[in-house]
């Protein structure tokens, strides 16, 4: 009797959802100071899960359950079981816990398949850097700041009309590769983490979505019931939903308070980003590049373009993140490395877009601009797009002595494109005879014509920002708004 193939995997961390349920006459009854050791003794604790005091890496976070199931869901990733164990103890041990009672937990591992990368398997420590690279961000998964969990269980199917384990190991593959195909057309809406829980849990897999649009996540899932994958094989459990507070919140949702609450500095997310958006990481400085200044001063220079009317991304992470790198190479050799980049990069749900862009003087580089969700997401890309032919530093770009910006997102509209690259060399001739200004371009997506960005080299901030104070660049951001189909952003780059 034949024996069906299964996949290789390699597993990671160790994922806990842990479902509690207030006892609310208990609470109601309690005296204020039990209530308030309780509330501090909570906020402690969840607290210093999420700052991974208790290990050397790891994930957690605080989501408050909607519906009847549960009240709270305390998230935990760690690297050992060992781990798992101690932070569960270690809640028993809280005022708080005397207030709760565990309705459910779900207890699997982070991994990766050989349906997703057989060639990582087949290669082992010979794997292309940027595959490794990117199996590590899935094995030690970053939590996303979204405000919204679904969290479920799901079994493959062996009845006797539909049997998974029983399909021949291409066929499987298939069918998983057609279900991811979905998956990427929500990608920047919906990441998910996938942990394999055989022998762990009751089910063999559990699926844990975010995304900031609840609809977002029920309009994938509802799309994914009609693919072969899930409509045939898929068997599922309890649905769980839950919104993200601040361990700081604790208080406020005990009391029945809004949560998150409005002074809270990142809109109740502990990990959200400070990080404009746009940051570069590997921005052509060296090998990776140097990353963008401080944020300190990314925030001064944001205030003040604000006040000359020009957008320059918002804090606390509401945008992309973005690595950019230079290349001396042959634009189309460059090309065909990136587009192999980019079928591994679409697996990712956080990847938003990869793309060369040329510049249309012949004696710049050409650039390779890749853009994500998150911080995390793009600081793993970096390691990838290392690894790519030729990488230079920008021309003008001196280690120390050099100040940049990045405006990105120029989609101009087609009957306007003329008009913007004839402005744009009008700026040119005038950037030219500007002191402190050392190098202007504009580069040109090779896929899309429309789709550009400008890159700037200064000899400090405040050369670039005596052009941004102008007459000259206030008349170019008022005739953008005619001739651009989205609003640009600006990047500042130490």
């Amino acid at each position: 009797m034949e024996r069906r193939q299964p996949p290789q995997t390699e597993e990671g961390w160790y994922v806990l959802h842990d479902f509690r349920s207030i006892d609310w006459d208990a609470w109601r009854d309690a005296p204020e100071r039990r209530r308030e050791r309780a509330i501090e003794e909570g906020m402690e604790y969840l607290t210093s899960c999420e700052h991974v005091d208790d290990a050397d890496e790891g994930e957690s976070a605080t989501f408050a359950v909607l519906g009847h199931k549960a009240d709270l869901l305390v998230l935990h990733l760690r690297p050992t079981l060992a781990d798992i164990d101690t932070l569960e103890r270690r809640f028993e041990h809280t005022a708080l816990a005397e207030f709760t009672e565990r309705t459910d937990s779900y207890l699997s591992v982070t991994e990766v398949s050989g349906y997703m990368s057989q060639d990582y398997f087949e290669e082992g420590e010979t794997a292309d850097t940027g595959i490794a690279n990117y199996i590590e961000s899935r094995l030690k998964p970053e939590l996303p700041d979204s405000d919204f969990l679904c969290f479920y269980p799901m079994d493959k199917r062996r009845g006797p009309d539909h049997n998974w384990y029983e399909l021949p190991f291409d066929e499987r593959a298939d069918y998983l590769s057609n279900h991811g195909e979905i998956g990427k057309d929500y990608a920047g809406r919906v990441t998910q983490i996938i942990a394999g829980s055989i022998g762990f849990d009751d089910f063999e897999w559990g699926i844990t979505l975010f995304g900031d649009d609840p609809t977002d996540v029920k309009e994938l899932l509802y799309e994914m019931r009609f693919d072969p994958s899930s409509s045939r094989f898929a068997e599922f459990g309890q649905f769980f939903s839950a919104r993200r507070m601040d361990p700081t919140d604790l208080d406020a949702y005990l009391a029945g308070e809004p949560v998150p609450q409005e002074d809270d500095a990142h809109g109740g997310h502990p990990h959200a980003s400070s990080d404009t958006e746009g940051h570069h990481h590997g921005e052509s400085g060296g090998h990776h590049g140097g990353s963008g200044g401080s944020h300190g001063d990314d925030e001064d220079v944001r205030s003040e373009l604000k006040e000359q009317g020009v957008y320059a991304g918002q804090p606390h992470g509401e945008d992309v993140h973005a690595v950019v790198l230079y290349s001396e190479a042959d634009a189309d050799e460059l090309s065909d490395e990136v587009d192999g980049l980019r079928q591994n990069f679409d697996h990712y749900d956080t990847h938003v877009k990869t793309a060369v862009y040329e510049a249309r003087d012949e004696d710049s580089e050409t650039a390779v601009v890749s853009l994500w969700d998150t911080e995390r997401a793009a600081n793993t890309a970096a390691g990838f797009l290392a690894d790519l032919p030729d990488i230079v530093r920008q021309a003008g770009d001196d280690e120390d002595d050099s100040w940049g910006t990045m405006g990105m997102f120029y989609t101009v509209k087609p009957e306007h494109r003329s008009d913007f690259t004839g402005v744009f060399d009008d700026a040119a001739d005038m950037l030219a005879d500007m002191d402190g200004h050392r190098k202007t371009d504009l580069l040109v997506n090779r896929e899309d014509e429309n789709d550009m960005f400008i890159a700037s080299r200064w000899d400090s901030r405040e050369d670039a920002m005596e052009f941004f104070r102008s007459d000259a660049f206030s008349e170019t951001v008022e005739f953008g708004r005619d001739v651009l189909a989205d609003r640009p952003r600006h990047v500042f780059l130490a």
